[in-house]
């Protein structure tokens, strides 16, 4: 009789461990996620900040002063673009989730072949096709490629941030998956920056300089006489150029787009996640969105996260606009937003270090408070003053790059103890999350251009009056200042402290 219970137990446990390693995909022989692959899926990360930060910094002034389109028609294609954008996220999510599982995979053929659709749409985001289009072709042209290319940046995007609960490894190491994704998306946000900034940044000095010529020549009286510098170029002239000089920026940075992708694809392979099939769900869109808007933890991440972002978007959002025509440094915002870039680039491994020792939520709380200072203080300097408080702006920046990402996984092991029978839910999870931020995105951009329409913004004009002045400077700093606060409040009541996410940890490995 002993031997046979003994043969039973043996039976037992020999069923539980191929269960566990149905769910886990022989992952308990795995150690870690070998550095390799986390290398080549933070690679993957960079196209979407290199397209989506050279949007949300050039997209404004380059509708505004490149195109000549009126604020009007500016606000309504940068707020309804993000609003589409943020619509098709959820559907992704959730065709993502019905998709069946291929021979490389579930989410990554989404990654490949919606690449190639999404490096031409984005480069005719930025081709001017004529020389003088009328309001609405072109109102008409720039909304048509910039819903295109959202479309095919969600088909990419969705899976992708998916991805990082299949990489392999326990929550410690995707957490140092998404410290390396956010490192690198961080270098993107700098690349990218720094091939546009640098390509088209040269002719909006030269802008700067022939409005600067202009300026003069209209201060002087008929009696009066000036010598045109021999270098001068017109304003018309250096617009030409700039238009050109957009297109080669898009054309390089697609180039990159390309290229990480292909380096995702030959290095990451899909692992399968405890309590996680890659299969097809089997609820009902509808459904399964209803249990995800359930779950408290999530929204609490998700609001913060979407106060705070819009808060940045804001400030970013009008950062070219108030260098060139509050600050009085147009022919310096490029050099100013690299010093900011780099600072928040070199800032990800410190906020990664500080995380694992206090914690998630005390972390982003540290991030945000530094952010808040410096809003309020580089409104106020010179130009060695207001690099000094970039670098300070930068540092925060990086925090909210990290700490939000970081903190979902837990949000959705979490979910995935309290309802163990919905499975396969993380596109979702990842497409509902990714939507709050492009819909913020969308909305301080709408604003943005919409308060400049009724203060009377002059497109291409070399000076703006007092009211628009005064506009720029409450929308970098005054308005994403409150937006913040409202932000950290929200954190505050986030439930998962490390303590909570131990426990959560704990119990998703007796449930598997």
């Amino acid at each position: 009789m002993n031997i046979d219970q003994k043969r039973q137990q043996a039976a037992k446990q020999q069923n539980k461990l191929q269960l566990k390693a149905s769910h886990q995909g022989c992952h308990i022989k795995a150690t870690g996620i070998p550095l390799s692959r986390k290398l080549c899926y933070a690679i993957g990360g960079m196209p979407y900040q290199m397209t989506l930060n050279a949007k949300a910094f050039f997209m404004p002034i380059f509708l505004l002063d490149v195109v000549h389109m009126q604020p009007y028609y500016v606000s309504i294609i940068l707020f309804l673009g993000r609003a589409w954008d943020a619509v098709t996220d959820p559907l992704v999510g959730y065709a993502v989730s019905k998709s069946g599982r291929t021979r490389i995979g579930k989410l990554i053929p989404w990654i490949v072949c919606s690449t190639p659709l999404g490096v031409i749409s984005y480069i005719m985001v930025w081709h001017t096709p004529q020389e003088n289009m009328s309001a609405v072709s072109s109102f008409c042209w720039y909304f048509f490629w910039i819903c295109l290319f959202d479309t095919f940046l969600s088909c990419y995007h969705v899976p992708y941030s998916s991805l990082n609960m299949f990489l392999g490894g326990n929550d410690r190491d995707r957490d140092s998956a998404t410290g390396y994704r956010m490192g690198m998306e961080m270098f993107a946000t700098l690349l990218g920056a720094a091939i546009q900034g640098q390509i088209v940044g040269v002719h909006h000095a030269k802008k700067a300089n022939a409005c600067s010529h202009l300026n003069n020549s209209e201060a002087l009286t008929d009696n009066d006489s000036v010598t045109l510098d021999p270098n001068f170029t017109s304003p018309d002239t250096t617009l030409q150029n700039t238009r050109q000089a957009y297109l080669i920026s898009a054309l390089v940075i697609g180039a990159f787009y390309f290229l990480c992708c292909l380096v995702l694809f030959v290095g990451v392979k899909e692992q399968l996640a405890p309590l996680s099939k890659l299969d097809r769900i089997q609820v009902p869109y509808l459904t399964g969105m209803k249990m995800i808007v359930k779950h408290t933890p999530y929204l609490w991440l998700v609001f913060g996260f979407f106060f705070s972002s819009v808060a940045f978007q804001l400030a970013q959002s009008n950062f070219a606009l108030f260098s060139t025509h509050a600050a009085g440094m147009g022919a310096y915002f490029q050099h100013l937003m690299l010093i900011l870039l780099i600072a928040a680039t070199l800032s990800v491994p410190l906020w990664q270090m500080v995380l694992v020792r206090l914690g998630k939520k005390t972390t982003i709380f540290m991030g945000l408070s530094v952010s808040f200072f410096s809003l309020l203080l580089i409104s106020f300097f010179s130009f060695l003053g207001f690099a000094l408080t970039a670098i300070l702006a930068g540092t925060s920046l990086a925090t909210l790059f990290l700490l939000p990402w970081s903190m979902l996984p837990d949000v959705v092991d979490d979910f995935k103890v309290k309802n163990p029978s919905f499975t396969d839910l993380e596109p979702m999870f990842y497409s509902c999350f990714v939507l709050c931020n492009k819909f913020g995105g969308g909305l301080s951009n709408g604003v943005s251009t919409l308060a400049l329409q009724f203060v009377g913004y002059q497109p291409g004009a070399c000076r703006q009056n007092p009211r628009v002045i005064t506009t720029l400077q409450v929308l970098f700093a005054p308005a994403p200042i409150v937006l913040l606060l409202i932000g950290m409040l929200l954190f505050f009541f986030y439930p998962i402290n490390e303590q909570r996410r131990q426990q959560i940890q704990t119990e998703l490995q007796k449930i598997v």
